[in-house]
């Protein structure tokens, strides 16, 4: 099977009430758990790619493992790239095999988000790539992205049908109360999703796909595991899982998860070191860790996402 653009995947997502993961890569363990596990569920699949793990794996490296995940898994798969930050990357990965790209230029004015937004989508459709596009910032840290507490602003419905409109694109990233990276909230700070806002958005254009970034929920088996390892994520938990969940069954159509895979990788890596501080072989650990992956892929996509058999 060949890689997809998510137009089909939004489409279906939409009228299904599920949304479909968005799993950031940066190496062939991850790859591999995040493909098995949505293998095995029958679930559609976006592998994205953020500048940072282009950087680190080489474009060429990341695309071949890619691949070599679409001659394993009989699966819909679209491979996008997550933040691109202007013209030339998103270029760059249009030109290089990529089936959708983000262009973030939701630090700039709206006049400017528009003009940059809108440069790419004409590139990318004209190639037949889709585009998403940002309109809110996040708060958090993740990669190239670092925006404080105090720039960080929700997402205004009434500007959302004048950008879809002029801009072209075909999926929106929208700022409704979740947050980038681990460290999500303050010991004793309870989350909330603003669904009041996403509602608004939907009527606004309705059946449009909107998508969270930011969504990564750890597990409290997870933070278990890291903290008897030597860890200290008590406070790693973001969104919870039932507004995720709530959020799926609506508008939004593709849900961004990124940290999680991070600590579910590094306890996998952790806990065999721990037990044994001898072992030198990185198939060992890394074994260990992919295999966290893949255990937390699965039940994202039972239940946060509920795209199991949806592929």
């Amino acid at each position: 099977m060949s890689l997809v653009t998510t137009k089909e995947m939004f489409r279906k997502a939409y009228d299904g009430g599920y949304a479909v993961g968005a799993f950031n890569v940066n190496n062939m363990e991850i790859i591999q758990g995040i493909t098995e596990a949505a293998g095995e569920l029958r679930s559609p699949l976006i592998l994205q790619v953020s500048a940072g793990a282009r950087k680190y794996a080489n474009h060429t490296y990341l695309t071949g493992l890619v691949e070599a995940a679409l001659i394993e898994n009989d699966i819909p798969i679209a491979l996008h790239l997550d933040h691109g930050a202007d013209f030339e990357i998103c270029r760059s990965c249009i030109d290089g095999g990529f089936t959708s790209v983000m262009i973030d230029a939701s630090r700039l004015p709206f006049e400017e988000n528009i003009a940059l937004t809108r440069q790419v989508a004409e590139y990318a459709h004209e190639r037949g790539v889709v585009v998403e596009a940002e309109l809110g910032q996040l708060s958090g840290v993740e990669d190239d992205v670092n925006v404080s507490a105090e720039d960080a602003a929700y997402t205004h419905p009434d500007e959302v049908e004048e950008f879809v409109s002029r801009t072209g694109v075909d999926s929106l990233a929208i700022a409704i109360g979740t947050s980038h990276g681990a460290f999500k909230f303050k010991p004793g700070q309870k989350p909330q999703l603003r669904f009041d806002i996403l509602e608004e958005i939907a009527r606004r254009i309705p059946g449009f796909p909107i998508v969270l970034h930011g969504a990564s929920s750890v597990s409290p088996e997870y933070v278990k595991i890291i903290q008897e390892n030597g860890g200290n994520l008590a406070d790693a938990i973001g969104i919870p899982e039932d507004m995720l969940r709530q959020a799926a069954k609506s508008a939004v159509c593709k849900i961004n998860i990124d940290s999680d895979l991070r600590l579910a990788m590094t306890a996998g890596v952790r806990q065999v070191l721990y037990n044994d501080p001898s072992v030198f072989d990185p198939r060992e650990y890394l074994k260990a860790g992919r295999a966290n992956v893949k255990a937390l892929v699965a039940h994202k996509i039972v239940n946060v996402l509920g795209s199991n058999g949806k592929a």
